[in-house]
């Protein structure tokens, strides 16, 4: 099968970074469904692993961890989908990726694909959504609601880089089953107006002070927190602006932080990572399925988009590259899609 990996970490600049490659195509076992790959996406774990992860001496490493396709063939342990299932799911980064024709996923994190969208639009929401959803109700405890009653709360989330692919879905998941008051930060006039479409309620500048503009707009003290980028730029702002006994996620690496500062007003942080459940194995793995499944229902209703801000074209090592090196520049509006060998 057709596939695309690595044999080294290389700069995306290499056109060896990313490579056109063959491989046996896998066997699904046990609990495993076979995925015939019809569009994927791309995100910043692609390149962080790519230049942190170098395969074994003579081995490829394959990337991917955002997927749509049709399930060709189960396991013998399956019990949730059939052969001609069209699915979407993000996947499991201890093994494979999905940059390749086929690709294998256990069924507990895999959701049914949202019949409203596209192949490459549906690809763009996974690992996204997955993240986002674990953010809002899992680590920051916000309040969930039927979408159809929309009553506001005394919640107010920051979303620090609300325009970036976790952002975009985490806003809307926000707006649509939660009451809380949704302040997006974003720099640029472009992400600026991707973030209000988004839904968020206001969008503040996070190159100038976070605390004056929140008190300019008068709602109230944030009572929770998505740091989504730049953690340690934000954190000391963060323990002054947010409310006693507030809650901060965080998704991104900070190389420290002065957690002494979460005591005086009894805070509590967060570090989300969504692979956590199927690295681990965890006995509640299949959660992730379950989310997916409700977040294809809420696109399906019409109260959540898709979050596509560029597709590339094939799936193919050169479009590939191209999909790393945007990323890699940071200011990325939206997800990337790639669509079909």
């Amino acid at each position: 099968m057709k596939a695309i990996g690595y044999n080294k970490s290389l700069p995306i600049t290499n056109p060896e970074s990313l490579m056109d490659i063959e491989l046996a195509q896998p066997i699904a076992k046990g609990r495993d469904l076979l995925v015939k790959i019809s569009a994927i996406s791309v995100n910043p774990a692609d390149y962080k692993v790519r230049l942190n992860m170098a395969p074994e001496a003579g081995e490829f490493k394959v990337l991917g961890w955002d997927a749509m396709g049709e399930v060709v063939a189960i396991g013998d342990a399956v019990t949730g989908f059939k052969p001609g299932d069209l699915v979407y799911y993000a996947g499991d980064i201890t093994r494979q990726g999905n940059n390749a024709e086929y690709h294998l996923v256990d069924e507990r994190i895999v959701g049914k694909k949202p019949k409203s969208l596209s192949n490459g639009e549906a690809a763009a929401l996974p690992l996204t959504a997955i993240t986002a959803w674990e953010i809002l109700f899992e680590h920051l405890a916000i309040k969930q609601q039927s979408a159809v009653l929309n009553a506001k709360s005394n919640e107010v989330i920051l979303v620090v880089g609300a325009a970036g692919g976790v952002g975009s879905i985490l806003v809307q998941l926000a707006k649509a089953i939660t009451g809380a008051t949704v302040i997006g930060t974003a720099s640029r006039e472009s992400s600026n107006a991707w973030v209000r479409k988004l839904g968020a309620d206001h969008v503040i500048d996070h190159s100038k002070p976070l605390k004056e503009q929140i008190e300019a707009l008068n709602i109230g003290q944030v009572t929770h927190i998505a740091s989504l980028n730049s953690t340690d730029t934000y954190f000391e702002a963060y323990t002054d602006l947010i409310a006693p006994f507030g809650k901060i996620a965080m998704i991104d690496d900070p190389e420290s932080l002065d957690v002494t500062k979460l005591k005086a007003k009894s805070l509590s942080l967060h570090w989300e990572f969504m692979f956590a459940r199927s690295m681990f194995s965890a006995v509640d793995m299949h959660e992730q399925g379950i989310l997916l499944n409700r977040v294809a229902n809420l696109v399906d209703e019409g109260y959540v988009n898709t979050t596509v801000g560029k597709n590339l074209g094939a799936i193919n090592a050169e479009n590939l590259r191209a999909a790393h090196e945007a990323l890699e520049t940071g200011r990325s509006i939206g997800k990337i899609v790639l669509e079909g060998f």
